[in-house]
């Protein structure tokens, strides 16, 4: 008896003291991690550093050579992450963990998935548009949503989904909006979005506010040109802005900002949103 006494009590503490050494990108701790961070900081070349910034597309329906290129970026200069386009989740679940094994430091995974995997990956779930979701009156349904698509993100190894879209769609003009928005009114798109977050983000998935400051009443493409929204800094706090006010009261873990020209925000008509240190620093 005294023996499986010991016996069990040397497992205990064997227990104990690997649960004292857990990978804290594994835990919620948030010291662990911020000392983790800080730790691969201190050891980094300005170089490796730098390489940190690129987010660099990947496709898994590409052929050998794609795949040996995005390698060699992550070996020769160090990228923090990639964002992965066309393809198959088969495919690009063996490339995530190719690559993210090839990388010294863990990649940081994103994706567009605003109506699903589907918008990017064959044979994989379609939710409806946001124009659909937006016309649900019960907004648990949207949080339900957001949980899904969280925990599908996971299987794949996603950490960010770009989305949810929150322009105000309130130009039937917009070749690029329509119904990727949950529709004209600002209350209702916060509180679509809102509930999306909320279930995205309880799988420890990070959501993304798109197109910041505000995409919405525009009549071209932002791909292709640079949009102008001619209007006042009153105009665009009380529709533009709107929903980025309350997400990120509401612990919204980021924001893409948009390539577009904002008179009330930018003095150069010419400095798109993207790369205005007004827009991007100063609001």
């Amino acid at each position: 008896m005294i023996k499986k006494i010991v016996l069990l009590f040397l497992l205990l503490n064997v227990a104990f003291l690997e649960a004292q050494n857990l990978d804290p990108l594994q835990t919620k701790d948030a010291k662990a991690q911020t000392k983790w961070v800080d730790s691969i900081l201190n050891k980094m070349t300005i170089d490796e550093k730098i390489g940190q910034l690129f987010m660099v597309q990947a496709y898994s329906n590409k052929d050998e050579k794609h795949r040996m290129f995005v390698d060699s970026l992550i070996k020769n200069y160090h990228i923090g992450g990639l964002i992965f386009m066309q393809g198959t989740p088969e495919k690009q679940a063996i490339l995530t963990n190719n690559f993210q094994a090839a990388s010294k430091i863990p990649l940081l995974i994103g994706f567009d998935g605003e109506w699903g995997l589907d918008m990017r990956l064959k044979d994989t779930y379609r939710f409806p548009w946001n124009m659909t979701l937006g016309a649900i009156t019960d907004n648990k349904l949207l949080e339900d949503f957001g949980t899904q698509l969280g925990k599908q993100c996971k299987r794949m190894g996603i950490h960010i989904n770009f989305a949810p879209v929150v322009d105000i769609n309130i130009n039937p003009e917009n070749p690029i909006i329509g119904n990727r928005s949950f529709g004209e009114n600002r209350e209702n798109v916060t509180q679509k979005a809102l509930a999306f977050v909320k279930g995205m983000q309880s799988e420890n998935v990070l959501s993304n506010a798109k197109h910041f400051p505000g995409h919405g009443d525009t009549a071209s493409d932002s791909h292709k040109s640079l949009p102008i929204l001619d209007f006042d800094f009153n105009r665009l706090d009380s529709i533009e802005l709107y929903p980025y006010k309350t997400l990120i009261n509401n612990n919204l873990t980021s924001v893409m900002v948009a390539h577009l020209s904002v008179i009330g925000l930018e003095d150069n008509k010419d400095c798109p949103t993207s790369l205005s240190y007004q827009v991007i620093s100063k609001l």
